[in-house]
């Protein structure tokens, strides 16, 4: 497991759940975000995605918030302005991390001192859950047949439709399961069991081949 402690890392409470490489559009608008974004834009510093447990992504007057305390990074890859006071970001997850100690400041901006979890390791995906990768990769071969432009796809370079824990992620970002499944999925740190869980899930949904 790294060593390394992030200190003060800036989170981001949210209603949905961030996967280690997946794909996270958002709308800043809320002031206790927008200058923690550019900062973070600016100097190429990742911030903190955790699930919401009680409270809304917008803050209300008055109103309680808290989340897991495990949650992933995200690193900026575009930002743009399009009217003041609104930021449209696009951003993908990197390492997930345990949050040791959180505190909310003044302005309503959670920061953290945090331990990045060490990353997946690279296992291959068994006979018996092939059929679960390669459902993934039909999916996404339908997406280049409609030609859907790469800024739209849920799913960016690179694949790697060999390894559980990519495959399992892949899944857990496209099925509706409710945020507190994805969150325990998330949290595991065996991914082959991850994946397991996954393909049971696949069947209980009764997701079919894209035509």
């Amino acid at each position: 497991m790294p060593s390394t402690t992030l200190f003060q890392l800036p989170l981001f409470p949210l209603g949905t759940v961030l996967f280690p490489d997946g794909v996270l559009p958002l709308r800043i608008f809320e002031v206790r975000y927008l200058d923690m974004v550019r900062r973070c834009h600016q100097t190429g510093s990742p911030f903190g995605v955790v699930a919401l447990t009680q409270g809304q992504e917008v803050r209300r007057p008055g109103e309680l918030e808290a989340f897991h305390s495990v949650g992933t990074l995200a690193t900026i890859d575009h930002l743009s302005q399009p009217q003041p006071g609104l930021l449209l970001v696009r951003c993908h997850g990197t390492t997930r991390f345990k949050v040791d100690r959180s505190e909310q400041l003044k302005h309503g901006l959670w920061v953290a001192d945090a331990t990045p979890l060490t990353r997946d390791a690279e296992v291959p995906v068994p006979p018996d859950l092939a059929p679960t990768a390669a459902a993934l990769e039909r999916l996404l071969e339908t997406w280049q047949r409609q030609s859907l432009p790469a800024e739209d796809w849920p799913v960016t370079p690179p694949y790697r439709p060999t390894d559980c824990g990519w495959v399992a992620n892949r899944w857990c970002e496209l099925l509706p399961l409710p945020a507190q499944t994805k969150q325990r999925l998330m949290s595991l740190d065996n991914p082959l069991l991850r994946l397991e869980l996954v393909t049971d899930l696949l069947a209980n949904y009764q997701i079919k081949d894209p035509e």
